[in-house]
This record gives structure tokens, C-alpha cells and sequence, in this order.
């Protein structure tokens, strides 16, 4: 895991501004530190080095090849490296290797396949820059799920990227303004998703993408874009040719395909262990990390005293009965608040998820003992594991019967009806003018009507929610699960787990997120990952039997740990923030950002607009999550104007 950076095409003083780029992301990687500028000085790549792999100077960056044509900087590992050194070695594509680095394999396969089959043979996370000096040619490429991040665009007349989008703004000549547009997404989704970023001429490489950009790198409309993997070719591939065997059949290939994935992403040169959370995607990978490991695998969790919030003493229970090395960490409301502050630097640009807080304390407390974690993310995705996937299935069924041209009107008048100020009208409105299950599951991911006018600019960005073809899978409960890994998977989850556990330098690892696990899992009926009401055959449940997601990846975990420890309400992994906030500390906090002056002043929120929302909190007890994303948006403004960037 490293930080990388670099610039094309810039004026001013090379050397001094990849230094700074640099600095601003130390975190990602402090063990060690490179640049490389081209011999004509157009091409600027830096690197900053968490040494995972080959910890000797062999493994250093930025890399060239071994013909010397190719230099890189490359963020992430390739878990399958050694399989494709193997086959360069036997089809005699190269000599050897100077070291044991996956990097060194990754120039060797592109100077012998090309960049884009290269790319293709990787299993792994990445993001990485390649220049090619002969064609002058510079690649961005990023993994196909959007672990690791990458930022790119324009400054001035330089094209650049970085890791982190505070790596690009300290270059000299950054005026870019902040990206108003993108703010009704935000506070609707409390993220800013790909291809968006806060800046303008700044995006987000979409996951599974190349860009190539040629000299002389000035206009960032010349750049080229080609998807080498696809999410949703996947999905539609496996929907179309679907598992024919049982469930236990089922369960025997995931296990198998788990295992291989998690032995892969155990290997390093460091310390590895794993997040514990007590949830059956953490539980399933400690269990098969276990099973693999001749010794005791160190798994990893964090408690807190309010019991409504707490699974430290479950992950005890299932760490003692897989003979795990547990250790755990109770963590205070102070802990806690401690670190809201400091989150708006974490990452670089407004973002309002608020479990990054006991993620990024979990990160820290891991950091102490190992450098790699293995993380559970991924199985809610793909094995029909969150709750609103119930609920979207529960109200069409109870909608359905009726036809769309008798609920539209019904919607459209309960939407500017009197009763429409009351939160709950707003919601069936919104709701009842869904036109499939679809449809209804966006619905209800932006039926809060304030959200939209919170930002003092009204233009609309496009979205891939509002762009998804409703129907692009047949069977409704994969659709909505394939949106989210689209979307919120990867805007949201990954981005918090990769930012607070970069913040002190701790490598996540994801095995649920291995392209032949999620190929897979796009592959089995709905019946094999959710037992419903609504269901049929194997999957169905009895009369009045709740909504039962993740089967297939249960019956793997009840091959290691008993399902009478595992059978409890879900708790998620969460902090009262709502609580807090009524408290003096963090509401003085929370006033001192949302002041009406300091607003007016700003000129980017509507303060009427703001104070309401906080009103009917503070006065009324109705609480939106939209706070918390005014707060986390006003911190990172605060944040902006104190180092002079806004």
C-alpha cells in the first residue's frame, strides 16, 4: 500500500511540488520516498512506500522496467503475482526478477502482454501511473472494484493525479473552484461519487478503467478511456448462466473460492491480521484466515460502553472459539469524539458516512500490532445482506397490485398536499411513485426533500442512479444489489475503509471483493443468498418468517463456528452521533460550524435552509442525516480556509 502523485506538463518548480505532493500524503506510505522526472521534464511521477512486499530497496519507487521504456508508481498489491511471474518465467517473456516485489512482475507482463492484457491478468487492488517513454504514453489504471483511489484532472495547463485529492490542491497555480454541482449528490448520498470530486477539472477514475493521456498532456479532452472489467458485464453474464448446482454445492464452491482468495491476501513480508466485528462477513474471514494458518491468526475489534452499539463481546466469544489472538479495545464517547475534528483531513475532500469514526479507531488500534488487516466488506453487497434490501422487497409486494397510473397522481398529491410537511407523507409520496423495485430502492435513498436544497446552487450532476436502466437484471433483488456496487460500494464503503486505515498507515485487504468471488456470486439464484416471505423453492420461508439475507455464505461460517453464536440481531458497526450532538461539547461545535453569519459569508449553503434542519432537530427531535453531512462539509470548508486554500 503507497501514496502516488505526479504532473505533466507543469511550469513551475518540479522538484519543490512533487515534494509537496508528497508530504500531503506521508500517511499512505512512510517507510520511504521517490520521484522520477523525464529527461525532457514533462512527466513528474512521485511515490511514497508502505513497504508490504520485498521490503529491500528492490521493491523502491517509482520502478522502471527492465528494458527501461516503462516507469511506474503503483498503490496496492497483485495477489496472483507469483503465478504470473511463473508463467513470464516459462514462456520465457524474461530473464528473472531483481527482487520478489509484485511491482517489478506488473512491467515485466506489460512490456510482454501490453498494458491493458497485463492489467487484465492482475488479481488484486491498485492504482497505479505508467509512462511509456517510447510512445509517450502516460496510463492511469485503477482496480476493477474501486478499492484503492485515484485522482486526476486538470491544473491550469498540467495534467495531474494523486492518491488523495489534498495532494493535488498544494500544487502551485491550484485555483480549481469547489465543484457547487456536485453538492446536491452530496448532501443527498453524504459522499461524492465517481467520477465527481469536490474541485472542478478534478475527478474520480472510474473502477475497472485505463486512461491514457499523450503528450504534450495539456488538454485533459484528449485523454482516452477504456474499461478492461466491468461490474455489471459481470453480473448480467452470471444472471444469464446461473449456478445449477444445490446450495451446499454452492456453499462448497464459495468456501473453496474464499480460500483461495484469503490464503492470496494473507502473504506479506510484515504482520497480518484481521477486523473481528461479529458479523457474518468479518466472522466467515477470520474463520477460513484460521483454518488456513498453522499458527493463531491476531483478529481485531473495538467496543463501546452504549450496549446498543457494542459487538466487542460476541467477536470475544467467536475469537475464543476459533482460537484466534484477540484483541480488543473499549473505547470511550470522548475516544470518539476526539477524532471528528481531525476526519475532514483524512479525506481531502467532504465525506459524512459517520462509521469512519469507529473505523478509523479500530485502524489505529490494529496499527499497533500489524500492518496488513483483512476486512469483511463486500458480503452485504453481494450476498443480499442489508436490511433495505427486505424492505424495498416488502413494499412492492404490497404495492405492485396496484397499477402505476392510479399511484402516480396518488404520489403527486400526497407530494404537495398539506400533509406533506410532516417527514412521514414526504416518504410515502416519494415512494409511491416508483415504477418498479428499482426504481423504489432509489426512491428511497433520496426521499429527503431538503437535501436538495441545502446547497445555494441548484444545477443538477448526473448520477448513476438516475442513469441505471431499472430492469438491467431480471431478478429485482440482484439489481439493486448490483447498484450498490456500483455506487454506494464503492463512493462510500471502500473509500472509508481505505482513508482512515491509510491515516496510520495500516494496509485493508478486502478477499470478499476478489474478482472470482464476485463473478460468482453474480452467478447464484436469489433463493441461494436470502430467505423471504416472497421467495419460492428452497428459499422460501414460512408464513410470517422475517427476511433472512447471506444463506449461502451462513452455511460456509456454520461450517466453523456454531449458528446459535451467530444468530442475533445485527447491530452494524456505528456510533450515536445524534446523541453527541445534543451534548454541549459537540453541539457547541456543531453551532460554532452552522453559524448563520459565517454561512451568509461562505455564499455555498442556504442558511435558512441549514437552520431549519437544525431547528426541527434541536427544538423538535427530528433528526436527518443530513446534519451530519453539513457538519462534516462545513468542517472540510473550515479545514480549506485555515491552510489558505479557499
Amino acid at each position: 500500500m503507497c501514496g502516488i502523485a505526479g504532473f505533466c506538463n507543469f511550469k513551475g518548480n518540479k522538484e519543490s511540488n512533487i515534494e509537496r505532493m508528497k508530504r500531503r500524503i506521508y500517511h499512505r506510505g512512510p517507510d520511504a520516498e521517490g520521484a522520477y522526472i523525464s529527461e525532457d521534464g514533462q512527466v513528474v511521477l512521485g511515490h511514497r512506500r508502505l513497504a508490504i512486499v520485498d521490503l529491500s530497496e528492490n521493491g523502491a519507487q517509482p520502478m522502471a522496467s527492465h528494458s527501461g521504456r516503462f516507469e511506474i508508481v503503483f498503490n496496492g498489491e497483485i495477489y496472483n503475482y507469483r503465478k504470473l511471474a511463473n508463467r513470464l518465467l516459462r514462456e520465457k517473456k524474461t530473464d528473472g526478477f531483481r527482487g520478489t516485489s509484485d511491482t517489478e512482475v506488473l512491467l515485466e507482463a506489460v512490456e510482454a502482454y501490453g498494458v491493458k492484457e497485463a492489467i487484465t491478468l492482475c488479481k488484486g487492488m491498485f492504482a497505479l501511473a505508467l509512462y511509456d517513454k517510447k510512445e509517450q504514453y502516460l496510463y492511469l489504471v485503477r482496480d476493477r472494484i474501486g478499492e484503492k483511489p485515484l485522482y486526476y484532472g486538470q491544473v491550469g495547463e498540467s495534467f495531474v493525479f494523486a492518491s488523495n485529492v489534498g495532494a493535488i490542491r498544494v500544487l502551485d497555480g491550484f485555483q480549481n473552484p469547489i465543484n457547487r454541482e456536485v453538492l446536491g449528490l452530496y448532501f443527498t448520498h453524504g459522499y461524492i461519487p465517481a467520477p465527481y470530486s469536490i474541485y472542478e477539472g478534478i475527478y474520480k477514475l472510474e473502477p475497472g478503467t485505463i486512461l491514457k493521456v499523450r503528450l504534450p498532456f495539456h488538454n485533459i479532452k484528449s485523454a482516452e478511456t477504456e474499461v478492461y472489467w466491468s461490474v455489471k458485464e459481470a453480473a448480467k453474464r452470471g444472471q444469464s448462466n446461473l449456478f445449477t448446482g444445490t446450495r451446499q454445492e454452492a456453499a462448497d464452491e464459495l468456501e473453496r473460492l474464499l480460500k483461495e482468495s484469503i490464503s492470496e491476501q494473507m502473504m506479506a513480508d510484515v504482520p497480518v491480521g484481521a477486523f473481528l466485528s461479529a458479523g457474518i462477513d468479518s466472522s466467515t474471514v477470520v474463520a477460513l484466515m484460521q483454518s488456513l494458518n498453522r499458527g493463531k491468526v491476531r483478529s481485531f475489534t473495538i467496543g463501546m460502553a452504549e450496549k446498543d452499539y457494542d459487538e466487542a463481546v460476541y467477536a470475544k466469544e467467536i475469537a475464543r472459539h476459533l482460537g484466534t489472538e484477540h484483541t480488543e479495545l473499549y473505547i470511550t464517547e470522548e475516544d470518539a469524539k476526539a477524532v471528528i475534528p481531525e476526519l475532514a483531513d483524512m479525506f481531502g475532500e467532504p465525506f459524512a458516512d459517520s462509521s469512519q469514526i469507529p473505523t478509523y479507531l479500530v485502524s489505529k488500534m490494529t496499527r499497533e500490532h500489524v500492518t496488513v488487516s483483512l476486512s469483511g466488506d463486500g458480503g452485504d453487497e453481494l450476498f443480499c445482506g442489508y436490511t433495505s434490501y427486505a424492505s424495498v422487497e416488502r413494499i412492492w409486494n404490497k404495492m405492485k397490485g396496484i397499477p402505476y397510473f392510479i399511484r402516480k397522481p396518488v404520489s403527486a398529491l400526497a407530494l404537495h398536499s398539506p400533509l406533506a410537511g410532516k417527514p412521514v407523507y414526504q416518504i410515502k409520496g416519494k415512494l409511491l411513485g416508483a415504477k418498479g423495485p428499482s426504481d423504489l430502492y432509489i426512491c428511497s435513498c433520496e426521499c429527503e426533500p431538503l437535501a436538495r436544497q441545502i446547497s445555494l446552487a441548484r444545477g443538477e450532476c448526473s448520477y448513476k442512479y438516475s442513469e441505471y436502466e431499472p430492469n438491467y437484471l431480471a431478478e429485482p433483488c440482484h439489481n439493486i444489489m448490483l447498484m450498490d456496487m456500483l455506487m454506494y460500494h464503492p463512493d462510500d464503503i471502500l473509500v472509508k475503509v481505505d482513508r482512515t486505515a491509510m491515516a496510520v498507515s495500516l494496509e485493508t485487504r478486502v478477499p470478499m471483493l476478489d474478482k472470482d468471488v464476485v463473478e460468482f456470486a453474480f452467478s447464484l439464484p436469489v433463493d441461494y443468498k436470502r430467505v423471504s416471505p416472497y421467495g419460492a423453492g428452497e428459499g422460501k420461508a414460512k408464513a410470517g418468517q422475517e427476511f433472512l439475507g447471506k444463506t449461502v455464505l451462513r452455511e460456509v461460517l456454520y461450517r466453523y463456528v456454531p449458528g446459535e453464536i451467530m444468530e442475533r440481531p445485527k447491530k452494524g458497526f456505528s456510533v450515536p452521533v445524534e446523541k453527541w450532538l445534543r451534548q454541549p461539547l459537540l453541539r457547541k461545535w456543531a453551532e460554532e460550524l452552522l453559524d448563520r453569519e459565517t454561512l451568509k459569508k461562505q455564499g455555498i449553503l442556504d442558511a435558512d435552509v441549514v437552520w431549519r434542519i437544525w431547528s426541527d432537530f434541536i427544538d423538535r427531535g427530528q433528526w436527518r442525516i443530513q446534519i451530519w453531512y453539513i457538519l462534516m462539509f462545513q468542517e472540510w470548508v473550515r479545514r480549506e480556509k485555515a491552510s489558505g486554500q479557499l
